[in-house]
């Protein structure tokens, strides 16, 4: 690797990470980081691992995406439990066929997370491998003491919410597939941003949780997956609105040229990295506004019954939406 050994190679990568923390008293360099834990808050963790064509392919993305994303999907964890993010551990499994260069890049897209969303690289570790290459990212985060966000709090009489839109980001996957001509250069460049460059929403989520939100969840696996999820956590029933999940046009135009409905992205393609909860009616007013005020979209997409599961009303009637986002295991 250029000369480098382990340690040689850790120190030249993370030196191209400069963000910082005021909580870090120790980050990388020595055999474990020491940050400093606030006596008022609750702390977070949350683990994602990346593997070379399973989650993503040279097709579909850049080795700064990669790393871009493999932080940012923690960092969305972290987000739906209202949480701030703080320190960034990351562990790479190298194939020999993998650069310098690549690595480097990788690791400025790691930069550019941690840089955006204000947390810290402060460790990790370099292997090399025979099987293919493997990204896992660490996120620590803080929450003020008791206030944690979790799936468990939906209550009959809250509406359920979705920050942003959903479904870009199976439009993009399936558009950096297949690179169909008919799609405007404009709306093509929108579609592989969803799924490249996820915006994980640390704003909103300190908004919704300041606010009063009762339950919420990261977009990850399809709305369908995680709106599942709520329902059995909190022992109740989500109704949908399918006409109110917002739909970003490009999604929209890419699935009808195809014959699809864009909402089968929303539903099962996940990656989108929204967050779908539920709130009590005066709750969500207030949360709305100050999302509003502040650039951030928030929609009211159904509401929280007595019973179970998640049905929706569509121009087809009433369906009942199961769980059929992505899972590495469901074939065994």
């Amino acid at each position: 690797m250029n000369g480098f050994d382990e340690f040689g190679l850790i120190h030249h990568l993370v030196e191209r990470v400069k963000s910082t923390h005021p909580s870090v008293k120790v980050g990388v360099g020595d055999d474990a980081a020491v940050f400093t834990v606030g006596a008022d808050e609750d702390q977070l963790a949350t683990i994602d691992t990346m593997v070379q064509e399973v989650h993503f392919t040279a097709q579909t993305m850049t080795w700064r995406d990669v790393g871009y994303k493999v932080v940012a999907v923690s960092l969305s964890d972290v987000a739906a439990m209202g949480g701030a993010p703080r320190q960034v551990l990351l562990s790479l499994a190298i194939p020999k066929e993998r650069t310098l260069t690549d690595l480097e890049a990788l690791y400025d897209g790691v930069a550019e997370a941690c840089e955006t969303y204000a947390c810290a690289l402060i460790g990790g570790d370099v292997v090399r491998t025979s099987g293919p290459f493997v990204v896992t990212s660490t996120v620590l985060g803080a929450v003020p003491k008791g206030q944690a966000l979790l799936r468990s709090g939906a209550k009959p009489g809250d509406v359920v919410f979705v920050t942003g839109s959903v479904g870009g980001s199976e439009a993009g996957l399936r558009y950096l597939l297949e690179r169909p001509a008919a799609v405007p250069s404009d709306e093509a460049l929108q579609l592989i941003d969803f799924h490249r460059h996820p915006e994980p929403q640390v704003a909103a989520a300190a908004i919704l949780r300041e606010e009063g939100a009762n339950s919420c969840n990261d977009i990850s696996d399809g709305l369908a997956s995680e709106l599942n999820e709520i329902a059995k956590a909190s022992g109740v029933r989500l109704r949908i609105d399918s006409a109110k999940i917002p739909l970003h046009p490009a999604t929209k135009n890419f699935a009808r040229r195809r014959g699809e409905d864009p909402l089968a992205y929303a539903w099962y393609g996940g990656e989108d990295f929204q967050l779908v909860g539920t709130a009590p009616p005066t709750v969500f007013a207030r949360a709305l506004a100050r999302c509003q005020s502040v650039g951030i979209s928030l929609s009211a997409i159904g509401r929280v019954e007595p019973g179970d599961g998640v049905i929706a009303d569509s121009p087809s009637g009433l369906e009942v939406i199961r769980p059929k986002g992505y899972n590495h295991f469901a074939q065994e």
